[in-house]
């Protein structure tokens, strides 16, 4: 029975801190920190827990934060790994490949190992298959604006094809009017007595007799 009672000291402050970072940075929990401080300095669990929460806790936000940050890094370097492995077809079998990342750099295969192995594997194969699928859709929607783009560029050609033909028509009828006007103007002259004139807006229009 564990009934120790006597304060903290900073020392006990330091050792849960760093035994809670390592455990956050290796994906294990904050339970089984507290078992391991706890059986190191003879207190229970739940002091532990309670240690960490009221007081030790808030002076590691920081070093807290980059645990999290490393132990998603190792999972995202055991995922890939773990998936390059796979589509290579290394014909090595299944069970020395585990072996291997279990001990790391070839140590001794111990149980705990294993089991935070199979942990890992365990949470980093349905964010693998979540990030391949959003992967998938993100690639269909981009194929589907693509389309859309191809489609809006061919209308827009489209249309300078035909603003093109009508501006050329607009310049032909443009010429007519002023070859008409100028031929009106000269029969006027011709027969010295006007039948047209052109107003101030330049169009021809009738004088009557």
């Amino acid at each position: 029975m564990k009934t120790r009672q006597d304060a903290w000291s900073h020392e006990d402050d330091v050792l849960l801190a760093e035994t809670v970072l390592t455990h956050i940075k290796e994906g294990s929990t904050q339970l089984k920190a507290f078992d391991e401080v706890g059986d190191a300095l003879n207190r229970t669990s739940a002091a532990c827990g309670f240690r960490w929460n009221a007081v030790v806790r808030q002076k590691y936000l920081k070093q807290i934060d980059s645990a999290k940050r490393e132990r998603k890094e190792r999972k995202r370097a055991l995922s890939a790994s773990y998936f390059s492995q796979a589509r290579i077809g290394k014909t090595e079998s299944p069970s020395r490949t585990f072996y291997q990342t279990a001990t790391g750099d070839g140590g001794a295969v111990t149980l705990e190992s294993i089991i935070g192995q199979l942990k890992q594997l365990a949470q980093t194969e349905p964010a693998s298959s979540r990030l391949e699928l959003e992967n998938k859709q993100l690639r269909a929607q981009l194929e589907e604006k693509t389309a859309k783009l191809n489609e809006l560029e061919t209308k827009l050609q489209r249309n300078k094809q035909e603003h093109s033909m009508i501006e050329e028509d607009y310049q032909s009828l443009i010429s007519i009017m002023n070859r008409a006007r100028r031929l009106a103007i000269l029969e006027e002259d011709e027969q010295d007595h006007p039948a047209f004139r052109m107003d101030a807006n330049g169009n021809l229009e009738k004088l009557s007799k």
